[in-house]
């Protein structure tokens, strides 16, 4: 859960910066639905131009096929194309809204390079995972031809499942920095109001978001073995242990009420 850069000792909301709040989740919204729209436009253009038909032809030559009607490099290449071609067309979008919006409105302490560098991590990251699921849909569409899309239910649960237990060791820290929060009042606070809700945890971390953020921030991240409390630096440097421990409280609600799981499950049926 964010919160914003006003000091802890604040009592009264300040109108200006709630105005500012509103105006950024409302310019961030319609950064989406253009996004989406552009999307939507591209692949009714590649359908009715017939840019499909004479790419799919062009790939032709890439006849390896492992399995009979699969072809995974002509999926490959099919897809890496048209992604490409997306990424390109929304990448002023994509620095508006991921480095100049940020900016304008005081939420970012990145600079230019170190913002292409995690946009260039997490574009590589997206087209890996979203290549190997669009190959094991084709891959189904070939083996399992009638219920292709259970098993991509299946899967994808098992997935996500996956995803969420390595996100914090894995996938995070290509992205930020993190170190145990050394031992002392505010991690015994911490670790006592866990063992309250019945939850188990791996220890209690900081997560440094000071170099790209000035947005405060507290989670419970991570499934199983990986489960672990995350600290913002930027919280710990503003906020009081009481207020964190009312932050963390709230995450622990989401856990206690397996919102996580509600949320994977619900994903999975609506692939159905």
């Amino acid at each position: 859960m964010e919160i914003d850069t006003k000091q802890s000792q604040q009592t009264e909301i300040d109108p200006e910066r709630q105005q500012q709040a509103r105006e950024y989740a409302r310019l961030r919204r319609r950064l989406s639905f253009i996004s989406m729209g552009i999307a939507a436009i591209g692949i009714i253009f590649v359908f009715w131009s017939g840019l499909d038909t004479a790419m799919r032809d062009w790939l032709q030559f890439l006849t390896w096929q492992p399995i009979a009607g699969w072809y995974p490099w002509q999926v490959l290449v099919y897809f890496l194309v048209f992604m490409l071609a997306y990424e390109i067309i929304t990448a002023p979008l994509a620095y508006f809204g991921g480095f100049v919006l940020p900016h304008r409105y005081g939420l970012s302490t990145m600079t230019l390079k170190s913002w292409l560098i995690d946009l260039c991590k997490g574009l590589v990251l997206g087209l890996i995972l979203e290549a190997l699921a669009v190959e094991l849909i084709y891959l189904l569409l070939a083996t399992q031809p009638q219920i292709w899309w259970l098993w991509v239910a299946v899967i994808l649960l098992f997935f996500m499942v996956v995803m969420a237990n390595l996100a914090p060791v894995l996938i995070l820290p290509l992205f930020y920095k993190f170190t145990p929060l050394p031992e002392g009042e505010l991690t015994r606070r911490l670790l006592a109001l866990v063992e309250r809700a019945h939850t188990r945890v791996s220890g209690v971390f900081t997560m440094h978001l000071s170099s790209k953020t000035t947005a405060a921030n507290a989670a419970l991240m991570g499934l199983g073995n990986t489960r672990r409390i995350v600290l913002g630096d930027t919280m710990l440097d503003r906020y009081t242990p009481d207020e964190i421990e009312v932050v963390l409280a709230h995450e622990l609600g989401h856990h206690v009420h397996r919102d996580i799981w509600k949320l994977i499950l619900s994903q999975a049926v609506l692939t159905l």
